[in-house]
């Protein structure tokens, strides 16, 4: 197991222990959602550092629960399979051969590989999808877009994409009570008993709203939510958020990123935090220290 880097003498130490003690106390039981991005997940020893992360907050007192993404890896997948990929309003055009990829990647793959790196960091995991259980029921999602020629707007047929309609805790509750951490795919099914693909930061905004989560951290790999000349707001409200979405600042994929902290924060979750997950111990950087990481969105 590798270590928080090495600090200078053992008065440190304890003055940065003593530093931690009350945000420590603040989660204890508490439980914390982590959606780890795709883009987020880089190499094997960022892999270690969040599976470290994860296991120390676990044996802090903390219930974590994981969910990740996977979209760079669903695309060299399809890639190396000869599927074509096409995108419309942000998401994943998902016919029934690209869906099926989509499940063997995200809730086999990467599911399994981040249930280990955990289990060798001394956590006890389980991997799981939102079919498990019905844990997540989807329906299916519709957008419209603007046709660039007509000006007209369209409505698009996104197939096998999703989003989460209902979320039955029971099995999170049940796991959470066996001291096991879970990691969740975001793949769910329909009422029609079809697999859907879901957005992994809607799925992990509508798992903290139905766990009554205390922080819901989204890993990715920006700092956090930047101003107009690119500086980090390191605290938001609801309200300044839809400012900033309405003048321009929050522009792009950090749109819908918002959106979920909003949905969640109206679902009871007490703060939701937009940060870089390329960040070394990013995630103990937010919970316990003073100074935290990234952007922190409150009701």
């Amino acid at each position: 197991m590798s270590h928080l880097p090495d600090l200078p003498d053992v008065h440190t130490q304890a003055e940065t222990l003593v530093q931690a003690l009350p945000h420590m106390q603040r989660y204890d039981q508490e439980i914390v959602v982590i959606k780890y991005g795709g883009h987020a997940m880089g190499d094997a020893a960022a892999a270690e550092d969040f599976a470290e992360d994860v296991v120390l907050l676990e044996q802090s007192g903390v219930k974590p629960i994981v969910v990740h993404g996977g979209g760079p890896q669903i695309g060299r997948m399809l890639e190396k399979l000869g599927i074509k990929s096409e995108f419309a309003a942000g998401l994943r055009i998902t016919d029934k051969a690209t869906v099926d990829i989509v499940e063997m990647v995200l809730a086999g793959a990467i599911n399994k590989q981040i249930v280990g790196t955990i289990s060798a960091e001394g956590g006890k995991a389980i991997g799981l999808c939102g079919k498990d259980g019905n844990m997540v029921v989807a329906r299916k999602v519709t957008r419209t877009v603007v046709d660039p020629d007509s000006n007209i707007e369209k409505v698009v047929d996104l197939g096998f994409v999703g989003e989460p309609e209902k979320v039955d805790r029971s099995v999170l509750d049940a796991v959470l009570k066996a001291d096991l951490i879970p990691v969740l795919a975001p793949v769910a099914v329909g009422h029609d008993g079809a697999t859907y693909n879901v957005n992994a930061d809607t799925f992990a905004g509508a798992i903290a709203g139905a766990m009554r989560a205390k922080r819901l951290l989204l890993l990715t790999d920006v700092p956090g939510v930047l101003d107009k000349d690119k500086n980090l707001l390191p605290e938001l409200t609801v309200e300044d958020c839809r400012r900033l979405i309405a003048d321009g600042t929050i522009t792009g994929g950090m749109i819908p990123k918002v959106e979920t902290c909003i949905y969640a924060l109206e679902q009871g979750v007490e703060g939701v935090v937009i940060l870089d997950g390329k960040v070394p111990h990013a995630v103990l950087l937010e919970l316990y220290t003073d100074h935290g990481a990234g952007t922190l969105i409150r009701r």
